[in-house]
């Protein structure tokens, strides 16, 4: 099935989202090719992707902490159960 925007209703809101979802496709499918000359086309010459990247990872590590505690936590106060080998 394929389906097409009808961009001219959108304003400016619409605009913005759709040009990152199409950004996200575009760079999805350069990712998949494997092809590091079409990533890094897509990507530019900024460093706002690095940045952006290990700001996300930053984030992921400290909300896996967060998760790990709770999880522990969870446990010792017999919230939850966990089968240990």
């Amino acid at each position: 099935m394929k389906i097409s925007a009808v961009i001219e209703d959108f304003d400016a809101a619409d605009l913005r989202a759709y040009g990152r979802v199409c950004d996200w496709a575009l760079l999805w499918a350069h990712a998949r090719s494997g092809d590091a000359a079409l990533i890094s086309g897509c990507l530019g010459s900024s460093d706002a992707f690095d940045l952006a990247v290990g700001e996300f990872a930053g984030e992921y590590a400290d909300q896996a902490q967060r998760d790990t505690r709770a999880f522990v936590r969870a446990m010792r106060e017999g919230r939850i159960v966990a089968a240990t080998e």
